[in-house]
């Protein structure tokens, strides 16, 4: 059963008015959207996206005259809402865990199953596709970079040889394969989690599809809207801070000079620091343990993406 990581606390963030428009940009199986209606009264509005089939399928047994579901990934914010500004986005980031504990989905490297990946299994190529053709150093890259990973040259290098000899298609198939080429790994910690996970992000293009969206909410919320972000690993979290960080910026050049009272508002307010979850919460639900809840909230300030700092698609790396 899935478990909509730090729930309250997301939902307590948006601070819910009864006649507001919400989005759930990430619905997964609706835990924060069910908790979003509970607070809206018979005018509120919300609007759920996710891309993966499983989760529409999950958002209509949601039956709510109140509710809307796309499925399109939250990079398409914008052309859902159509202009429309609302009084709230929540982003849960990363993969669910029906994702991960569904070995046919091919996430996971603790049980067998088709070495997929895909939120979304009808776009795109699959892991197994892209590791059957993608050249060692971009294999060594992707895995360095987006698993963070010491060991991806090796990984790399091996998954290369196995190839030549039989086809990877199979979760076990690589994890196997990882596991040999890892010399040591941290207590308790799997040898293929990081390579997983790299090949994962890749295959989504899940940080690239955070950077295009975060923009994308800031343009949408309507002044006093609150932004609320949940990140699961160091990478997603890094976009999602330092985008923050310069939208609570004014969006002017360092050097012009101006006194602070003549500094034009910035596009966002942060409300306190990151969030962790709870002991007990980490106790009924382990996933919640690399979880962070970031806030913001909407200011006054015009928004032109066209000169803002703030762009679709900034750079995540180093």
């Amino acid at each position: 059963m899935h478990r909509a990581v730090l729930l309250r606390e997301a939902i307590d963030a948006l601070a819910v008015r009864a006649d507001g428009t919400y989005v759930d940009a990430t619905f997964g199986r609706g835990g924060h959207s069910r908790s979003i209606l509970e607070r809206l009264g018979p005018q509120g509005r919300l609007i759920a996206l996710d891309r993966d089939p499983q989760a529409e399928r999950a958002a209509q047994r949601l039956v709510d005259s109140r509710f809307s579901f796309f499925r399109r990934r939250f990079s398409e914010l914008q052309q859902v809402l159509g202009g429309r500004r609302v009084q709230g986005v929540l982003a849960d980031l990363g993969v669910s865990s029906p994702q991960l504990e569904e070995a046919a989905r091919g996430f996971s490297f603790r049980a067998d199953g088709p070495l997929d990946m895909r939120m979304d299994p009808t776009q795109g190529e699959s892991a197994a596709q892209w590791l059957a053709r993608a050249e060692e150093q971009e294999i060594r890259e992707v895995i360095r970079d987006y698993g963070e990973e010491r060991f991806a040259k090796q990984i790399a290098a091996a998954i290369v040889a196995a190839r030549g000899r039989e086809p990877l298609l199979r979760t076990r198939q690589l994890a196997d394969l990882v596991a040999q080429a890892v010399r040591t790994r941290e207590p308790g910690q799997d040898p293929a989690t990081r390579a997983f996970q790299a090949v994962r992000i890749h295959v989504n293009r899940e940080l690239e599809e955070v950077s295009l969206m975060l923009p994308q909410a800031v343009a949408c919320l309507a002044p006093g809207g609150r932004l609320a972000l949940i990140s699961f690993h160091s990478l997603e979290d890094r976009i999602v801070k330092r985008f923050l960080r310069g939208a609570s910026r004014p969006d002017l050049p360092r050097e012009l000079p101006l006194r602070a009272s003549e500094m034009p508002p910035p596009l966002l307010k942060l409300l306190g620091r990151g969030v962790k979850a709870s002991p007990d919460e980490i106790e009924r639900n382990p996933r919640a343990r690399s979880a962070t809840l970031r806030v913001a909230e909407r200011t006054a300030a015009p928004y032109d993406p066209f000169q803002s700092r703030i762009e679709p698609g900034a750079r995540w790396r180093n």
